[in-house]
């Protein structure tokens, strides 16, 4: 399919094929009739990608913050890398759709294949001939509702949920501060509430064209005495600001044009430098408004299809949506005569060059048009990118499942590195991150269906890089396939999971497994391991981790997808002091810090002991400046001390001599993936014991349960 597609790293936007998505459960695929241009967010978007690095720095100062902190912590080199492969991520444009089902996944009662919507939401009602959809960013439409009018139903839902805040009443007086798309859609609304509406703007052809609606409207320079007559001398009781300017005049006109005590709210992007004084004197309530009502911004109203009770919440922003359509039908919100462009979507590259004004002509509503095509979903479910291959003898010929930033930045360039590995077929779920990611490092296909990579015979090897919750199905699904199998860490995130697994494993002898446990083959961390080859003495390990704080509301912190920070991150690091100690823990005693509302278990001191007697500390901390290393391993063992500060640097005291290593930080990641496809072409143990897989794996659930009974757990 064709997808409009933004380069934030050269800022040029451009057309690209790349496959159909799937529905998965509480989504619909709709073929796309029509999609509407924001010349708000959109506009700026490609403005920001079109600057040069310092123009994005200059404009995003909060960004080179993190980068410089990033930089002190891991060195110039690996941040330098890290934000360059950020910035070349494909973006998807768009937010506002409308078209007809094709497909449902599960769970999507009330909705039907060939049923007419309207789309909504950045990230799926995207410009492309397919979007996936979850179920309350669908609106079903009437009859007399056309594509291109539906379009415009998410841009009118942010008008709508302006025009809430500011609870007018019938006949009150409400100010329209700017007549473009947003301006004119909140005016028709408020007409239609039975307010008294007057329209303000600089251009006299949207004057024009707002007269032409049944609109009264008037030029800006006339708006005060305007504003006077039209009140009876008292002033506005609602003024909505709709412009899209980053002038304080829209705030300082709302201030002078309002009654006392008088409601302003913003839903354009203007100054916010506020007139202190009149805003004093009149007491004047302001709002800034947000997107498109109740459940923006909230992923489980919005992914999980969670609705809030109508008794609590009367308008949600789905039930915005709906209440734009059902204008629509009843004939009081018109937007055909809005429409100013409409290119079909091989064209929409042209459609920005309008909106960012290097074609000088004057637009309002610019629409995308999607042609009819003959083809079929399965069909589309790939696209081949035409790049040449190897066939050298005994190859790894590898398959990816997931194409998200992790695989991009760090896991297919070490791939890459590591050399002798043939790229077949890279799937993700929306298809595009997989078609970017294929052309970028040579893969021979994208596809958008785990099974395309799973029933491939031309490849023997997965790489699972997919959110947590889909590692343990998709490694089960491997191995029964007869794949060799790399997951990116955690292996599960329940113990049923491990236990499938498990049995998997032994159903499947012939069939390597191996986690993304990437910091036991990091160069230092072999050095480290070789020095303590011949101790006579138990281990104690202290790992540090200053892991950063993460929202509450990030995937990762849903035990039901990411298993949460323990399972999900600190794996990583006991994973490291077994590999140390040469066996899994045996028992675990973890503590951690209030949450208090911000944090969620990831403030915690873990103890783990060992068969030999060793013990391992890992300290993971949330509540720390990012700025500061990240990690930090002392071990002490009989009469030595060895320190690995992030992988950058190796100190070993012992007789009272000091000896380091340093180098630029390494992870382990290339060695990882060279120790694993050695042993896929040679044969030989798997490079990490299964006892430690499982053991590591076993011994998260087991810190998670100690810290909630506040009891020492024995695995």
């Amino acid at each position: 399919m064709k997808q409009l597609l933004q380069n934030v790293k050269t800022g040029k936007s451009t057309v690209e094929d790349v496959p159909i998505p799937l529905p998965h459960e509480g989504q619909a695929l709709v073929k796309v009739e029509a999609s509407l241009v924001s010349a708000g967010t959109e506009r700026m978007v490609v403005e920001f990608a079109e600057k040069s690095l310092v123009g994005k720095a200059r404009s995003r100062p909060d960004l080179v913050k993190q980068v410089l902190d990033k930089a002190r912590r891991e060195g110039i080199v690996p941040t330098v890398q890290a934000a360059f492969n950020r910035l070349d991520q494909p973006m998807a444009l768009g937010y506002s759709s409308a078209g007809t089902i094709v497909a449902l996944g599960k769970n999507m009662q009330g909705l039907k294949v060939g049923q007419r919507v309207a789309c909504a939401g950045g990230g799926f009602a995207v410009h492309a001939e397919y979007n996936v959809v979850p179920r309350n960013l669908l609106t079903p439409l009437p009859k007399n509702v056309d594509f291109e009018s539906a379009a415009f139903t998410t841009l009118g839902a942010i008008a709508m949920h302006g025009f809430r805040l500011a609870e007018s009443q019938i006949s009150e007086t409400v100010a329209i501060i700017g007549m473009g798309l947003l301006g004119l859609l909140t005016a028709q609304i408020a007409s239609a509430a039975g307010c008294k509406v007057l329209g303000i703007d600089i251009d006299p052809r949207r004057i024009a064209l707002a007269s032409s609606l049944g609109l009264q409207a008037v030029r800006r320079d006339q708006a005060v005495d305007a504003a006077q007559a039209f009140t009876a001398n008292r002033g506005f009781d609602v003024i909505l600001i709709c412009a899209d300017t980053s002038s304080n005049d829209p705030v300082e006109l709302a201030g002078t044009i309002a009654r006392d005590r008088a409601r302003v709210v913003a839903t354009g992007a203007v100054g916010l430098t506020f007139p202190r004084k009149v805003y004093y004197e009149k007491e004047i309530s302001f709002i800034n408004s947000r997107s498109y009502g109740p459940g923006r911004y909230d992923s489980s109203y919005e992914e999980n299809g969670n609705d809030y009770p109508i008794g609590y919440v009367r308008w949600t922003e789905g039930r915005n949506f709906q209440a734009v359509v059902d204008l629509m039908a009843n004939g009081k919100l018109k937007v055909l005569p809005l429409i100013t462009h409409r290119f079909p979507i091989e064209k929409a590259t042209t459609a920005y060059e309008v909106i960012t004004g290097k074609k000088k002509e004057p637009f309002l509503g610019v629409l995308l048009t999607y042609p009819e095509r003959v083809e079929t979903l399965e069909s589309s479910k790939v696209v081949r990118l035409n790049i040449p291959t190897f066939q050298p003898s005994n190859v790894v010929t590898l398959g990816v499942l997931g194409a998200g930033l992790f695989a991009n930045a760090v896991l297919l360039p070490a791939v890459k590195k590591a050399g002798d590995i043939e790229l077949i077929g890279i799937a993700s779920a929306g298809g595009l991150h997989a078609q970017h990611a294929g052309k970028k490092f040579g893969f021979q296909y994208a596809a958008s269906s785990d099974d395309e990579i799973l029933n491939d015979p031309n490849i023997n090897t997965v790489a699972i890089l997919t959110r947590h919750d889909s590692h343990a199905d998709l490694v089960v699904k491997a191995l029964k396939a007869g794949k060799h199998v790399f997951v990116e860490k955690p292996l599960a995130i329940n113990a049923v999971q491990l236990s499938v697994i498990g049995r998997q494993l032994k159903a499947n002898s012939q069939s390597l497994l191996t986690v993304g446990f990437n910091r036991r083959f990091a160069p230092l961390a072999q050095q480290l391991h070789a020095s303590l080859a011949a101790r006579q003495e138990p281990l104690h390990v202290h790992y540090r981790i200053n892991a950063g704080y993460i929202p509450l509301n990030h995937w990762t912190q849903d035990p039901e997808i990411g298993g949460g920070r323990i399972i999900g991150e600190a794996c990583h690091f006991i994973d490291f002091i077994t590999f140390l100690v040469g066996a899994p823990p045996v028992s675990v005693n973890a503590h951690a810090l209030p949450d208090g509302g911000k944090y969620r278990e990831d403030n915690v001191s873990m103890t783990f002991t060992f068969p030999d007697g060793s013990i391992g500390v890992v300290d993971y901390l949330a509540n720390g400046d990012k700025s500061f290393p990240k990690e930090r391993v002392e071990v002490f063992c009989g009469g030595m001390v060895s320190v690995l500060d992030d992988f950058v640097s190796l100190q070993t005291i012992r007789d009272g001599r000091k000896k380091e290593e340093r180098g630029t930080q390494n992870k382990g990641h290339v060695a990882e993936w060279k120790a694993f496809a050695k042993v896929i072409r040679e044969g030989g143990e798997p490079p990490i014991p299964y006892e430690q897989l499982i053991g590591v794996t076993r011994s998260t659930f087991a810190a998670v349960e100690s810290l909630r009974t506040n009891q020492t757990i024995r695995m």
